[in-house]
């Protein structure tokens, strides 16, 4: 299993990150996001995932039942310990769990990014149109875009009028994480 280790700045915090080449998924240490939402140090942020992870273990919740554990290296020692993480959907799920004010943009996101997933779903109309503004936004051309959409099994035309893109906008660390995920790729 190839793993890549990286540590990830947010708001002039370290959060460390491993990318697993098999599962094609980066991995965030659960304790240094907790640190990010709550603005505390490192020993405050494990005493807190460690109460936040019997409070969801109680409710159920499968990511601490069966918590994926990878060995990190510790910001205190330096030695390389078994350290929680979570991917980026178990990491929404525990942002959800966390009452601090910086969670709280997230949380307004993934409730209007679900909100938008159901309209979708109502008029598939709207996914061609999301997914022709997600192609213009990450720079793919007219013709590229034209011709994706004459491949599909029920081709598309793409209007050539801008289309508004019905994502609202996200929450500052997921653009850090999308953008240094794309250019470690």
């Amino acid at each position: 299993m190839s793993k890549k280790e990286m540590l990830k700045l947010f708001e002039d915090r370290k959060v460390r990150t491993v990318w697993d080449d098999e599962t094609e998924k980066w991995y965030f240490s659960i304790v240094d996001v907790v640190a990010v939402l709550n603005d505390s140090d490192y020993q405050t942020a494990r005493k807190y995932w460690k109460v936040l992870k019997g409070r969801l273990k109680k409710e159920g919740y499968e990511l601490v039942t069966n918590c994926y554990q990878l060995k990190m290296v510790s910001p205190i020692d330096g030695k390389r310990y078994n350290t929680d993480v979570a991917d980026t959907e178990q990491l929404f799920r525990i942002i959800q769990s966390v009452p601090s004010p910086k969670a709280e943009p997230f949380k307004q996101w993934m409730a209007q990014v679900a909100a938008e997933r159901l309209d979708q779903l109502q008029d598939p109309e709207l996914s061609i149109e999301q997914a022709v503004a997600d192609y213009r936004r990450l720079g793919y051309s007219e013709s590229w875009i034209n011709q994706r959409g004459q491949s599909c099994p029920h081709p598309v035309r793409v209007a050539t009028r801008p289309l508004r893109c019905h994502l609202p906008q996200r929450p500052k660390l997921f653009q850090e994480y999308r953008t240094e995920r794309l250019t470690a790729d």
